[in-house]
């Protein structure tokens, strides 16, 4: 399943919403395509989305969820990528 928090997020100018997928990485590269989401937005385990995608992220089939939600779903399917645990390209292990 899609899911989608509220635009609460600050940067760059506009509010940000988390889109993620207690489903597979598979499912949402797919729907953030058809968002139109680019792939850069994708951060480990989740899609950072502005605010002007929230509503058609809402109309394409997501589920608003509140954000510590998001969290705990994606932990529950093993889908959590915390930013300690996410080798950086050109870092050594």
């Amino acid at each position: 399943m899609i899911l989608v928090d509220e635009p609460l997020w600050p940067g760059r100018g506009c509010l940000w919403s988390h889109l993620v997928s207690d489903v597979s990485f598979d499912e949402l590269h797919a729907f953030a395509e058809m968002l139109g989401a680019p792939r850069r937005a994708f951060d480990r385990d989740h899609y950072d989305i502005p605010e002007f995608r929230f509503r058609t992220a809402l109309w394409l089939g997501a589920t608003l969820l509140p954000s510590r939600e998001l969290t705990v779903r994606l932990r529950a399917a093993g889908l959590r990528r915390p930013k300690h645990l996410v080798r950086r390209a050109g870092v050594p292990e």
